[in-house]
């Protein structure tokens, strides 16, 4: 009679050893859930991502803001009337900053100077 209570024990262990451990088992379900969270966060990332790159090319498509900030930021172009100044701090470390100004209708240039460059000594 003892052999009965342990015999239906191991069927059991036996029974239950494809639902923990087996290919659709309980741990085989979990890991898969976490790497479905995982895929959930790098689409949302992806999505933003997308939206943002998506809004810069209908702006590149109608506008003409974008392609002048592009200008002026990647080319250091300027428009017809305005003064390029470049400012340096002094400190060999740091880069020099560049700031664009409107030039003053007051200020009076030669006609075939329509662009002027402001730069320290030394500087090419």
């Amino acid at each position: 009679m003892r052999w009965i209570p342990l015999i239906l024990a191991v069927l059991i262990l036996l029974l239950q050893y494809p639902l923990w451990f087996g290919k659709g088992g309980w741990f085989k379900v979990w890991e898969l859930s976490r790497e479905v969270e995982t895929q959930k966060q790098a689409n949302l990332q992806a999505r933003a991502r997308n939206a943002v790159m998506d809004a810069e090319v209908r702006d590149l498509k109608q506008g003409t803001d974008a392609i002048e900030e592009r200008a002026r930021s990647e080319l250091g172009m300027i428009r017809r009337g305005e003064v390029f100044i470049q400012v340096d701090d002094g400190h060999p470390s740091s880069a020099p900053v560049s700031v664009t100004a409107m030039a003053a209708s007051a200020v009076s240039r030669p006609a075939a100077s329509q662009h002027a460059s402001v730069r320290p000594p030394g500087a090419k």
